[in-house]
């Protein structure tokens, strides 16, 4: 634990992967070409009951029968594909900053030496090239189409550097999702690009990432979905996210598919479990309800950023990394001054 005296309780750090919203368009594999901005569609359905329920009711089949017959109408927005058409097309941009020396905020001075010390180690030792494999990796299997990337029969990603004339084409199919080993040399080229931005003092990348997936004639796809807190009557029960009536992914969803990255958590497997989880303090997954992290097991990110930033260093390499992809990913990361 730091002294009061070498406390920092003022301290953030802005997110240094930047991602768009990504937008979804309707195409034909063969003429990628053409692509016609998808729209959200209303509709109103009438569902069956198939929540449990109480004992009272599932032990009589009267009771059971009468609940049954009550209709269960819902107004809902869907999405998908024209008639003629088979494949998705999700584009976004990707701004990748550098300048990680320099928090956005911190009221320590000794705190700040010592940290920019331990952060100068690492990138004139590690370079950021690990991290920006990864990241890489994530943008070439086109993990940010989240449920679109299921039941796919072909999936290619095309990346260009809008600063420069690199272009990067990837077959998403070759990669594995539940892996972050490749010895593909595109995914690495792409991550160097990453990792000299993120190691750079002020310099950035600004990507262009279009995806098309040949999903299949007139198949629904499936948008970012609003969180609804009022679901009173009369209220649609499910709202996908749209921008200027162009279907749409959240920025926060990509980027979290970008940065799930972590595969140095302790139950990590490739066959089971979570498979590489994003980057969090806590190692968090909230559709499992599990912190995969703990402080009493101190693999969380305090534990370790603790120790890393005031000079001392870490048992593991994977620890050092996962610090700096918190980093990355910025947040407030100030500590009590009670």
């Amino acid at each position: 634990m730091a002294k009061n005296k070498d406390k920092v309780s003022v301290l953030a750090f802005e997110k240094k992967l930047v991602p768009s919203d990504g937008y979804m368009y309707g195409t034909i594999w063969e003429g990628r070409e053409q692509a016609t901005p998808l729209k959200l569609v209303e509709k109103s359905v009438r569902g069956t009951i198939s929540n449990r329920l109480k004992p009272a009711i599932k032990d009589d089949p009267a009771k059971l029968n009468a609940e049954v017959e009550k209709a269960n109408l819902q107004t809902v927005d869907s999405c998908a594909l024209e008639p003629e058409h088979d494949t998705l097309k999700l584009g976004f941009t990707l701004k990748v900053l550098g300048g990680i020396l320099e928090p956005s905020a911190c009221n320590n001075a000794g705190f700040l030496e010592t940290y920019k010390k331990a952060v100068r180690g690492y990138i004139e030792t590690k370079q950021f090239k690990e991290l920006g494999r990864r990241y890489a990796l994530n943008i070439a299997n086109a993990r940010f189409l989240w449920r679109n990337r299921v039941g796919v029969e072909q999936i290619e990603v095309e990346v260009k550097d809008l600063n420069g004339e690199a272009v990067w084409r990837f077959n998403a199919k070759d990669f594995n999702v539940r892996s972050m080993e490749s010895t593909d040399k595109d995914v690495d080229s792409l991550g160097e690009s990453i990792a000299k931005a993120l190691a750079s003092e002020d310099d950035f990348l600004l990507l262009e990432i279009n995806c098309f997936a040949k999903v299949g004639k007139a198949q629904e796809v499936y948008p970012s979905e609003e969180l609804v807190l009022d679901k009173g009557q009369g209220k649609k029960s499910k709202v996908l996210y749209g921008v200027n009536d162009i279907a749409a992914m959240h920025s926060q969803k990509i980027g979290n598919a970008l940065r799930s990255i972590d595969t140095w958590y302790p139950e990590f497997n490739e066959t089971s479990g979570a498979g590489p989880i994003a980057i969090e303090p806590y190692g968090a997954v909230t559709n499992m309800g599990r912190a995969f992290r703990t402080p009493k097991e101190k693999q969380d990110f305090y534990t370790f950023f603790d120790k890393f930033a005031r000079g001392e260093k870490l048992e593991r390499e994977e620890d050092e990394h996962y610090v700096m992809a918190v980093l990355v990913r910025g947040g407030v990361f100030g500590e009590s001054d009670k």
